[in-house]
C-alpha cells in the first residue's frame, strides 16, 4: 500500500501530525521503535514531572507549620513514586494510541529506516516490510549528549536522565554536569528528597538561556537551602565516583551528566542530500527540507527542544502538506519556556539581555550614545509577586518576581519572565501578548480573574 504520508517517530511531533493528516482522511503510517509519545512522554516531561509532584508534596507536608498544619512522622516512599510514574507515563500512551487508532493510522513498531528516496516516491523499510509513501516526516529526535570526559564511558556511577528516572533508590549524594533545566529540576527533585547535591555548570550562570535576575532570585534560594552550585566550572575527568573539575576532586554516589541533547539521524542515511546545520535538520517556515516531500519536525531539526514547539512545527507542516489555506506559520518569538524548580519559573518572548543585544546591533554604537544609552529604547517594569493575594495567601516566605520589557517607542511588550509558583499555568496568557503584539494599553483592558497569581500580569503594568 502506498501512503500519502510516512512519519518516522512517534513523540509529540510525529502523533501530532499523524492524528491531523489522518483526520484530513489522508492514508498515514507511523513508525516508532520504543513507545508512543517519545522522549517527552517516556523518559522526560511527563515522568520527571511526575516524580517531582510526588517530592513537592512530601516538602509541602514537612514545611506545613507555617500554614497552621502539624504532620507528624511524614516520609516517602520512592518506589511507589516510581510505580505512579510509570502508571501516568502508561495511560498517557494508551491514550495517543487510542486517538491514532480512532483515525485509522496505521501503526508501526520497529526501527524504520529509508531504503530509497525519489522526490514522488519513497521506500522505507521497517521489521522486513517495505512501505511507499508520497510524503515523509522525519520526527526522529533527540538523545541524550554524552560529553568526551575521560572516565565517562560505561562507568557505573554516571547517569544520564533516563538512568536517573529509572533508578527506583536514591543516592546519598549526587554531582549533576550541567545547570540547565533537566540538571536544575534533577536537582529540586533530589534536594526535596534529602539528597545531598552538587550542580557544575561550565558557564558563568545556571540556566543561562533565561533571564539573568529571575535567574539569581532560584540560585540564591538553592545555595541558601544547600545545593551547592559551581558555575564557570568545567569537568576534566571523571574516576568511579570521583569527578574532577577546575583541579578539584568531588565524590558523589552518583553523577548525572545532562548537557543537552543532539538530533537522531539513525536510518536516514539514504537520504544523503539532506541539508544539515549544527547537527540538525535544516527546514524553512513550513518544515519542508531540502528534499522534496520530505520534512522535518520537532527536536531533530536542532531549533528549540521542547514538546509543545514540536507538535505546533508538526500542525503548520501538515497545514502546508494539506494546502490549508491560510497557511500558518510558527511565531518562534511566542514559545513559552518552563522550568520546573520550586518556585517555577516561567518566560517568552526577549531576555532582558536579548534585548540589549537587539537595540544595539539595529542602532550601532553611535546610535545608542547619540540616544543616551541603550536604556532609551526599552523599560523594565516588575513587581514581586507578593502584590498578588493569592500568592501571598499560598505561598508563604517567598517574594518571587514578574519582570516584563517594553518596546518604549511601540508600548508593545517584548518579553515576560516570571518565577514563582504558579506561574507555568499563566504564562500562555503572556505569550498571547507577545505572540500578537500586545501594547500595554492592549494589556490593561484584559480582565484577570481575582483572586489568582495570573493577576500579576496586570498589576506589573
Amino acid at each position: 500500500m502506498e501512503y500519502f504520508l510516512a512519519i518516522i517517530g512517534g513523540g509529540p511531533a510525529g502523533y501530532t501530525a499523524a492524528e491531523k493528516a489522518s483526520k484530513a482522511g489522508k492514508d498515514v503510517v507511523l513508525f516508532e521503535q520504543n513507545s508512543l509519545g517519545g522522549t517527552c512522554l517516556n523518559v522526560g516531561c511527563i515522568p520527571t514531572k511526575s516524580l517531582l509532584y510526588g517530592a513537592k508534596q512530601y516538602y509541602n507536608a514537612t514545611h506545613a507549620q507555617k500554614y497552621g498544619v502539624t504532620a507528624e512522622n511524614v516520609a516517602f516512599d520512592y518506589v511507589a513514586m516510581q510505580k505512579r510514574k510509570t502508571i501516568v507515563v502508561r495511560k498517557l500512551v494508551a491514550g495517543i494510541k487510542q486517538r491514532l487508532q480512532n483515525e485509522h493510522c496505521t501503526l508501526v513498531s520497529g526501527a524504520a529506516t529509508v531504503l530509497s528516496y525519489q522526490p514522488s516516491a519513497i521506500s522505507i523499510q521497517c521489521n522486513g516490510e517495505t512501505y511507499e509513501a508520497e510524503n515523509l516526516m522525519i520526527c526522529t529526535g533527540s538523545t541524550n549528549f554524552v560529553p568526551p570526559i575521560p572516565g565517562i564511558q560505561d562507568n557505573p556511577h554516571v547517569w544520564d536522565s533516563t538512568d536517573a528516572l529509572a533508578a527506583t533508590e536514591l543516592p546519598g549524594k549526587i554531582i549533576i554536569v550541567g545547570g540547565g533545566v533537566i540538571g536544575m529540576e534533577f536537582a529540586t527533585l533530589y534536594h526535596e528528597l534529602g539528597v545531598e547535591v552538587t550542580v557544575i555548570e561550565a558557564m558563568p550562570t545556571i540556566l543561562p538561556n533565561l533571564d539573568q535576575e529571575v535567574v539569581s532570585i532560584l540560585k540564591e534560594k538553592y545555595q541558601k537551602a544547600g545545593i551547592r552550585i559551581l558555575t564557570e566550572t568545567k569537568v576534566e575527568e571523571i574516576n568511579g565516583e570521583r569527578l574532577k573539575a577546575n583541579g578539584e576532586w568531588y565524590e558523589a554516589d552518583r553523577i548525572l551528566v545532562s548537557v543537552g541533547r543532539r538530533a537522531n539521524m539513525q536510518g536516514l542515511e539514504a537520504l544523503k542530500d539532506l541539508e544539515m546545520h549544527r547537527g540538525g535538520i535544516v527546514v524553512d517556515e513550513f518544515m519542508k527540507t531540502n528534499l522534496e516531500n520530505v520534512y522535518a519536525c520537532g527536536d531533530v531539526t536542532g531549533k528549540i527542544m521542547l514538546a509543545h514547539v514540536a507538535s505546533r512545527q508538526a500542525e503548520v507542516c501538515v497545514g502546508r502538506m494539506l494546502r490549508q489555506i491560510p497557511l500558518q506559520r510558527i511565531a518562534y518569538n511566542a514559545v513559552p519556556s518552563v522550568v520546573y524548580t520550586n518556585p517555577e519559573i516561567a518566560s517568552v518572548g526577549l531576555t532582558e539581555e536579548q534585548v540589549r543585544a537587539f537595540y544595539t546591533e539595529m542602532e550601532g554604537q553611535a546610535g545608542l550614545e547619540k540616544a543616551g544609552g541603550v536604556e532609551t529604547f526599552y523599560e523594565v517594569r516588575k513587581l514581586p509577586m507578593t502584590f498578588s493575594g493569592r500568592f501571598m495567601a499560598e505561598n508563604d516566605g517567598e517574594t518571587g518576581l514578574c519582570k516584563m520589557l517594553i518596546d518604549r517607542k511601540n508600548q508593545t511588550v517584548l518579553g515576560v519572565h516570571m518565577i514563582g509558583n504558579p506561574c507555568s499555568e499563566f504564562v500562555a496568557a503572556a505569550s498571547f501578548a507577545v505572540r500578537m503584539g500586545y501594547t500595554v494599553s492592549e494589556m490593561e483592558q484584559v480582565i484577570f480573574p481575582h483572586p489568582t497569581v495570573s493577576e500579576i500580569l496586570h498589576e506589573v503594568l
